[in-house]
């Protein structure tokens, strides 16, 4: 265990490591972005005729949020250097709080199937996913003001304790609707009486994009808690924690990014002089 804690310690002290860490992490947010970029286009190609639906703007966050991803990454050094520390943390944390809002219009569209699916009412769910994100952009962005007029190291610990446990709460919250909405639109096409091979695929469908959203909204509050309870050893974003931001950032944004990039990858069918394609029953 002694000599586990001192290679763990010696590759976190790497320069070199510390350096290519961060390029090798803005080159899978940069290949992440562009991928999104591609599907967008490939969806716009397909149904020009269509504005922005769920399916285009989720892949042009997904774009957005790995893009701001990849330039902090590639710029970390540059980053660290800026004043005021409230710019910095700027930088740092939107990109996560647009990941939430990415991930969350999925639950919005399948919050919206089940409840038209069970003949409930749908008009109240884009206004409640609209202003919830618009409160924890309000409540983060009070917070980053506050840790900016902070002018003492304990009045910058209380700020550094109340945004990492807001965060981890967002997350909670995040995982809380995939397991709702996912578990619930899960059991529905279960119970679905007729047994079709565009039913099995949606039913895998739902069940590992549920599964991975609610595990890695989940790892991401757990990880945030922790950062702020022992921010010697677990400070997440700094470049002193070249092996910590490896793990934490291919474990909660770039596999779970490109895994369901890749599960959701089917374009829309194609649009007919009779109008769309029927999905296949068998």
């Amino acid at each position: 265990l002694t000599r586990s804690s001192a290679r763990w310690t010696d590759l976190e002290n790497n320069p070199a490591l510390q350096e290519y860490a961060n390029y090798g992490l803005g080159a899978a947010y940069g290949l992440i972005a562009l991928v999104a970029l591609v599907q967008l286009v490939r969806i716009q190609l397909r149904v020009p005729e269509y504005g922005w639906t769920t399916q285009k703007v989720f892949h042009l966050l997904n774009a957005l949020v790995c893009s701001l991803r990849c330039g902090s990454f590639l710029f970390r050094a540059q980053m660290e250097q800026l004043h005021p520390d409230a710019l910095r943390l700027v930088l740092f944390d939107l990109p996560g709080l647009l990941f939430f809002t990415t991930y969350t219009l999925l639950v919005l569209f399948w919050a919206e199937i089940y409840h038209q699916a069970r003949s409930m009412p749908t008009a109240a769910l884009r206004p409640i996913f609209i202003a919830f994100n618009a409160l924890v952009y309000a409540c983060q962005g009070g917070l980053w003001a506050y840790e900016s007029m902070a002018d003492s190291d304990s009045a910058e610990r209380v700020s550094a304790y109340i945004s990492a446990g807001f965060l981890a709460a967002v997350s909670l919250c995040a995982a809380v609707g995939f397991l709702l909405y996912g578990g619930r639109l899960f059991l529905m096409l279960q119970r679905f009486p007729i047994e079709s091979r565009g039913r099995k695929k949606k039913l895998r469908e739902v069940g590992m994009v549920t599964s991975i959203c609610a595990a890695c909204f989940s790892l991401r509050a757990i990880m945030v808690a922790l950062s702020a309870v022992d921010a010697a050893e677990l400070d997440l974003d700094v470049m002193a924690h070249p092996m910590l931001n490896i793990i934490y950032y291919c474990l909660v944004e770039i596999i779970p990014s490109a895994w369901v990039l890749y599960i959701l990858r089917k374009l829309p069918p194609k649009r007919t002089n009779q109008g769309y394609q029927s999905i296949p029953t068998r």
